[in-house]
């Protein structure tokens, strides 16, 4: 493990003189790195499982009854290091059926609903193993935000690498009513790598879920780039299309955004079902990051503007269309919402390119000149799954 930067909090003594060792954030400590928490504390956890112990099931308890932040604090770390020990990520990257099954047990057990912090912790450690995580510029401003009705925590964090323009995630923790994540990983445009993107609703009565490999350029029109990043991974596709059905209706729009192993399914809150979820996201996630290893920056000018231009016009769309905008606007109100997902959530709408929603997808454009609010306005949409087993659209 690398520590890209020293810890407050995980430094519980002084540095020995002339340690040039900065694998611990004790070390780290004393070579003048910036003064921020280590990933493991950006990652809501109280205290770094490599050095701390997590506190007994008895103290969380009785921490709980005090009501605390402290004790919130340690209470999230207790039950995520709990999960990191029986998953066994430090070891090895992919988890045993019985590691998956403790930490779906984890995440829907006594307090209530599951929790999705599970999957960050696993993902930051992940991308860990690859390359050199560093803080976004953007963690300082979106960190954490609580509901208007003061039941809900929005919990956000966002990390940059050497071929990663952006990660970023967000957990909201409603209890028992509501979970979501919404986690992603932007490419810088100097690679074509797909958008990594996991999309994840959990209600008292039903689970909604998307888990996908986004291409950034559009696979209909660029067959060499679904032959390039999907051709290997429709196996994995299509194993767990298997477990986790097609979930009805997906409008032709949004289709086009999608890839052949794309996961959109829903289902009722269970156990199995959670088992299958972490499993699918390990698998993509593991997936992207090899992707990641194995590409290389473009050499012209001309495909990195494309793959730029291909990302605004992503983000754009998501932006202008995402349906979690109204889950937002009703726990922050319309201001926030509208900041933390222009900003945020895709941020690079801004930044990326000057064209606009409708400059991209003038079909959209009302005669007052106005975006229609509609998400499709073609009005066809699929209730099975398009692709057949080898990738390719079917039912056009």
């Amino acid at each position: 493990m690398r520590w890209t930067s020293r810890c407050r909090t995980c430094v519980a003594g002084p540095t020995k003189r002339g340690a040039r060792d900065t694998t611990t954030p004790e070390a780290a400590w004393g070579h003048g790195a910036a003064a921020y928490a280590c990933i493991y504390h950006r990652a809501g956890l109280a205290k770094c499982r490599i050095h701390h112990k997590p506190i007994s099931l008895s103290e969380r308890t009785e921490q709980r009854r005090e009501g605390t932040a402290a004790a919130a604090a340690s209470s999230m770390a207790s039950s995520l290091l709990t999960v990191c020990r029986v998953v066994g990520l430090a070891q090895k990257p992919n988890p045993s059926k019985r590691g998956m099954r403790a930490a779906s047990m984890e995440m829907g057990g006594g307090d209530g609903g599951v929790s999705y912090q599970t999957f960050v912790s696993f993902a930051l450690e992940e991308t860990q193993r690859h390359t050199h995580l560093v803080s976004s510029p953007l963690q300082d401003k979106y960190n954490h935000i609580k509901s208007m009705d003061g039941k809900s925590d929005l919990k956000m964090l966002s990390y940059k690498a050497s071929k990663i323009r952006l990660l970023r995630s967000l957990c909201i923790e409603g209890g028992e009513s509501m979970q979501v994540l919404d986690f992603a990983v932007f490419p810088e445009p100097a690679f074509d790598l797909p958008i990594f993107c996991a999309n994840f609703f959990t209600a008292a009565t039903i689970n909604i879920v998307v888990l996908d490999l986004n291409p950034l350029h559009d696979i209909m029109a660029h067959k060499d780039y679904k032959e390039k990043y999907y051709r290997d991974l429709l196996p994995l596709g299509l194993k767990y299309a298997e477990r986790l059905p097609w979930g009805g209706k997906l409008t032709s729009e949004s289709i086009r955004f999608f890839s052949p192993i794309v996961i959109w399914t829903k289902f009722v809150p269970g156990q199995d079902k959670y088992d299958v979820l972490y499993s699918a996201f390990v698998d993509y996630y593991q997936s992207w990051l090899k992707l990641m290893d194995l590409a290389s920056p473009e050499k012209e000018d001309a495909r990195i503007t494309s793959n730029r231009e291909a990302q605004h016009k992503y983000l754009t769309w998501r932006a202008e269309k995402d349906p979690g905008h109204q889950v937002l606007k009703r726990l922050i109100g319309e201001t926030r919402a509208k900041d933390l997902v222009w900003d945020f959530l895709f941020s690079g709408v801004d930044t990326l390119g000057s064209k606009t929603f409708l400059d991209y997808f003038p079909d959209y454009c009302c005669k007052d000149g106005k975006i229609n609010e509609k998400r499709s306005i073609i009005g066809k949409s699929f209730e099975t799954r398009p692709w057949d087993t080898g990738g390719n659209l079917i039912g056009k």
